[in-house]
């Protein structure tokens, strides 16, 4: 062979070779983004946090949960249940920017019995379960606890239910309580919550020591927290509780951060 060929082919085969791994190197043109990173806001600075085709972007203990309706469906038997939560993955990534938000969604459960609720700024309690605490926008099927903030897990000093529908809740330096009534009592808003299989519509907002649930446009919970023991960010989690036959759909999650 000629000098001259094999230099061509030389240099061919390094041409073939560099192609090769540029192609390794590239990424599959069908694989998804980051479940981490999440869509960019819409016109009023909304966030979509779910899909509604699948649990992409979202993480929690097999077997539980899926996608019906387009909605997340949380199932459990009395016999499997388990005290375990689907979470956002990318508030367990950077639980620092999920502080000071809005965060608005749809939810119903599908049969007569279950408790369930919405967690926002929480902790990982047990990652082999995705055993979740913190506050807590209680749900519940028999309508008395729905939107109260319960402290899950007692991650924020075993209070319990920290502040009850119908009132403005107080938590001083001291975590002493105080309670004043709001316009609309506990027993007029439960006329409010919508029972089993149709949709309520429930918005969090956290601002700071300042944290209101309202539910189908009325003011449920406005909470003060300034104990020692608040919760400053962390995760955003669904759950389901354990001891029920029970069905949760969650749908239209959006959030819009607020500073």
């Amino acid at each position: 062979m000629k000098q001259s060929q094999t230099i061509c082919l030389g240099i061919a085969a390094l041409i073939g070779l560099g192609s090769a791994l540029l192609l390794a190197a590239a990424p599959p043109a069908t694989q998804p983004a980051d479940p981490i990173l999440l869509p960019k806001p819409d016109a009023d600075g909304f966030i979509s946090l779910f899909n509604r085709k699948d649990l992409y972007g979202w993480e929690g203990l097999p077997g539980y949960w899926s996608v019906k309706d387009g909605a997340i469906d949380g199932t459990e038997t009395k016999a499997n249940s388990k005290q375990t939560f689907l979470v956002l993955s990318a508030s367990k990534a950077d639980p620092t920017r999920f502080s000071n938000f809005e965060l608005r969604l749809n939810y119903r459960f599908t049969g007569p019995a279950g408790n369930s609720g919405i967690q926002v700024r929480s902790k990982m309690m047990i990652p082999e379960t995705y055993r979740v605490g913190g506050y807590q926008a209680d749900m519940d099927t028999i309508r008395p606890y729905d939107a109260n903030i319960y402290d899950e897990g007692d991650q924020s000093g075993g209070r319990k239910i920290m502040a009850n529908r119908g009132f403005k809740t107080t938590w001083d330096a001291s975590s002493i309580r105080k309670e004043e009534p709001l316009p609309e009592n506990a027993d007029a808003l439960k006329k409010f919550v919508n029972p089993p299989g149709q949709w309520n519509a429930l918005a969090i907002v956290a601002d700071g020591p300042h944290i209101t649930t309202t539910l189908n446009n009325h003011l449920m919970v406005d909470l003060y927290d300034n104990s020692p023991s608040a919760l400053k960010d962390g995760l955003i989690a669904i759950q389901l509780h354990m001891g029920y036959d029970m069905s949760i759909q969650v749908k239209d999650i959006r959030i819009r951060f607020l500073h």
